[in-house]
């Protein structure tokens, strides 16, 4: 492309970055699991076919289990696959009887599918697909009667971009019109009539819906990549391509430029929509001398990885050249390089193969005896431009080397701190040692108390037990002394009441007295008898505590 392909850098081809802000998110060419042909359409399998009614239930039965909340009878609510196939206005009437809510949950049951979450969505937005592209009757006439969600339903199966339905994206109907019959940029970002800058070339001119302003002309989806060696614009036709495209399609390969002198092979991008190449090393250096201080780490590294598949197969000396100097820079930044320092590297690669470009050769050798004064400056521009490399590269050594210094003095700092560390974890050890021989200590001394306290409760033990053996012989005993006592006392004073029963019974016989005398005396009798068969039988145990005595001095 030479130093005329920086007119037809990338950040030409979109707009820029802080207009693309809303839509980043929403635009895409695609939903990410459809598959689309080169011509932008889905499809279609060849197992499916528009009779295959068998196969849509799932996209009805998900449309009719959120029309059952609705305030609607069944004949006025609309499917999606009513508007894919019934006319225009009929659909349009019926969904102006519609309430809001309905109209969002229809917007969200599309966006379901485009996003994979159907049982199906691949079949399903086949099917809707297939209705709308062979239908006839849309076009700008019929379009324009339609409901507003509809027309925004009909682009997105279409188009297969869900963007449309963001609330935040508000396209007029025309532009939306526009978009659907393929006369306006279905990208939201770009939003151009087409063809774009009525271009009159076959691709433009055959492939609906296509624009050379932010489409690849060999797969025409976009992005929003700008300033960046991911696009590949011709010097001719001003047409783009995706450099990944151009690769896998064998775009780009050795072949001898149109405006080369010298006739050497280098490596050519060749433009699918006007056959026309451009050489790639001075696309490069123009893209990479304009945005690379516009780059961050990752992106750097993203860029030099493009260059280097671009010139993975180059056969000329500059090429290969550029391709390991990319794959070096691009190890040299894993390893910790600046982005600063990686840009100027680079940078000052280029200008490198710039004096060693065949131009600058034939004017050299081919051209024969340079003039003295031209050979001094050409010496000293060399000698320039190795003294300001050499500068550079000290000046990376140096701040390597202050690194290294600073690596080294924090690793010495972290080394005094885990010898402090190391130190006072030896000290918390031995106080925690004495500690636990302590506590040692304390448990031997309670197991000795412990033992002692066992060995004396034991003596006290027995002691009780003699002393109750002592207790019970004493009580046996004291309780034979008085019952023994109790009998003798009982003895006693049954002698003396039997002394005075004869005392007195003689009295009574003496008296002489007639029946009066003899009634008494014969109770007399049945008394002494009693008593002298009371102490003829076996005298009861005595109960020691009991405080109860018979008296026989009294009278009955």
């Amino acid at each position: 492309m030479g130093t005329s392909s920086g007119s037809n850098l990338p950040h030409q081809m979109l707009p820029p970055r802080q207009q693309l802000q809303t839509v980043l998110s929403l635009a895409s060419s695609e939903p990410p699991h459809l598959s689309r042909s080169s011509s932008g359409i889905v499809r279609e399998s060849p197992a499916e076919s528009a009779s295959s009614q068998e196969t849509w239930p799932t996209s009805k039965s998900i449309m009719a289990k959120k029309t059952e909340s609705g305030g609607k009878s069944v004949t006025d609510k609309v499917s999606l696959q009513d508007i894919a196939r019934e006319r225009v206005e009929l659909v349009s009437e019926r969904m102006l009887r519609l309430p809001e809510g309905y109209l969002e949950e229809l917007k969200n049951g599309l966006k379901a599918i485009l996003d994979g979450n159907g049982s199906q969505p691949v079949e399903e937005f086949m099917f809707l697909q297939k209705f709308v592209q062979t239908r006839s009757d849309l076009n700008s006439k019929t379009l324009v009667r339609a409901h507003r969600v509809q027309l925004e339903i009909l682009v997105v199966i279409k188009t297969g971009i869900q963007a449309f339905l963001h609330p935040n994206i508000n396209l007029s109907q025309t532009n939306l019109i526009e978009i659907f019959l393929h006369k306006r940029c279905r990208n939201i970002a770009c939003q151009n009539e087409l063809p774009a800058d009525d271009c009159r070339c076959e691709m433009c001119a055959n492939r609906k819906g296509f624009c050379n302003l932010c489409m690849c002309v060999i797969c025409s989806k976009f992005d929003f990549a700008v300033n960046t060696c991911r696009w590949i614009g011709c010097d001719v036709c001003s047409h783009w391509t995706h450099t990944d495209c151009a690769i896998r399609d064998g775009e780009i390969s050795m072949g001898v430029s149109a405006k080369s002198v010298s006739g050497m092979g280098e490596m050519l991008f060749k433009c699918r929509a006007c056959s026309h190449t451009s050489e790639l090393l001075g696309w490069v250096k123009d893209v990479f001398h304009h945005c690379v201080p516009n780059w961050d780490r990752e992106a750097l590294m993203k860029e030099l990885d493009f260059v280097r598949r671009i010139f993975r197969g180059s056969e000329d000396t500059r090429g290969r050249k550029l391709f390991w100097k990319c794959e070096e820079i691009i190890d040299k930044i894993k390893g910790g390089l600046a982005e600063a320092t990686a840009a100027k590297l680079i940078l000052m690669f280029f200008q490198e193969i710039e004096l060693d470009s065949p131009k600058s050769l034939e004017n050299g050798e081919g051209g024969g005896m340079i003039a003295p004064q031209d050979a001094c400056n050409r010496i000293a521009e060399v000698v320039k431009e190795t003294l300001r490399k050499m500068e550079i590269v000290g000046e990376e050594k140096l701040r390597m080397y202050k690194k290294a210094r600073m690596g080294l003095e924090e690793c010495e700092r972290e080394m005094e701190e885990k010898a402090k560390e190391v130190a006072e974890l030896k000290m918390e050890r031995q106080k925690k040692k004495q500690q636990i021989e302590e506590v040692e200590r304390i448990v031997r001394l309670k197991q000795a108390e412990a033992e002692m306290f066992q060995l004396k409760a034991n003596e006290a033990k027995m002691e009780a037990e003699r002393l109750e053996r002592i207790v019970k012989a004493k009580k046996e005993k004291t309780e034979e002394e008085y019952a023994s006592n109790y009998l003798k006392q009982r003895l006693s004073e049954a002698e003396a009441e039997k002394e005075y029963l004869f005392q007195k019974l003689k009295e009574q016989e003496s008296g002489g007295n007639g029946g009066g005398g003899e009634a008494s005396q014969s109770v007399m009798y049945s008394k002494i008898r009693e008593m002298l068969s009371g102490y003829n039988a076996p005298s009861p145990r005595v109960d020691p505590r009991s405080n109860q005595r018979n008296h026989f001095g009294s009278n009955p």
